[in-house]
């Protein structure tokens, strides 16, 4: 595992466990850590949304956007989320899909697939699975889900393109990419490049906009949409939470 890898593992485990302890006393924002107030992860989700699901999946939502509103899913698919955490987004794309769908999370810490697999049995959902794994390497066969979701979990990879190849193969032809992260706009230094507790927090990973496009492109991936919605100004510079959309080239007639 990567020196990035592992801090990223070690503040996210750390995280589930605050989120875990908080419930268990006070409830809601009891860890600094859980975005409460923040910028970035607030307000990303409507009520009727968080309505019904466990309040410790809405709590360890550390996301910067919500993916599962980019696209319609619909019944019968099937659905990755790529780093997911807590899982308010496989939850929620698990109402979507229905019980003929199921929808994967992926995520390499084991706190947070503990923390998820809770929300799972409290949420009822019978249609998810949560799987250990890290997102350059995805343990799921080529060519076996409609769509791929992520919330902001790529941009702290340290190989983004394996990601992106890793998202493409496991994509059916025609399948989706429709992913939340941040991204920059113009340079980062290279101090806060280096900054390994910048990175874990989302924003000395982050790729600028056309770099991401054109990864997505190198990987096979058309219609490439990025779309900034959220603008944030730094004293390091200017970053914003941004919609990504792609789609895997339909197979071909014979």
């Amino acid at each position: 595992m990567s020196d990035i890898q592992e801090a990223v593992r070690e503040k996210y485990g750390a995280i589930a466990t605050a989120v875990q302890k908080a419930s268990a006393s006070s409830g809601c924002c009891g860890p600094a850590a859980c975005g409460c107030g923040d910028p970035i992860t607030s307000n990303l989700y409507s009520t009727a949304e968080t309505n019904g699901l466990p309040a410790e999946a809405v709590t360890a939502s550390l996301g910067c956007g919500n993916p599962t509103a980019l696209l319609a899913l619909e019944a019968g698919q099937t659905v990755l989320d790529l780093g997911s955490g807590g899982g308010i987004d496989v939850l929620l794309s698990a109402k979507r899909v229905g019980p003929t769908g199921k929808v994967f999370g992926l995520d390499m810490t084991d706190e947070m697939l503990a923390l998820a697999r809770e929300n799972q049995r409290k949420a009822g959902a019978t249609n998810v699975e949560f799987l250990k794994g890290t997102i350059e390497s995805i343990p799921l066969p080529d060519n076996s889900v409609d769509v791929v979701i992520s919330n902001c979990v790529i941009n702290l990879s340290n190989d983004k393109d394996a990601v992106l190849r890793e998202a493409f193969r496991v994509l059916k032809p025609g399948g989706r990419f429709a992913v939340s992260d941040v991204v920059v706009r113009g340079s980062v230094p290279a101090d806060v490049r280096r900054n390994m507790e910048l990175w874990v927090g989302c924003i000395a990973g982050a790729l600028e906009e056309t770099e991401y496009a054109s990864m997505l492109q190198t990987a096979g991936f058309n219609n490439v949409d990025v779309e900034p919605w959220r603008v944030y100004n730094f004293e390091d510079g200017t970053f914003a939470s941004a919609f990504i959309r792609a789609t895997k080239p339909a197979a071909k007639a014979e």
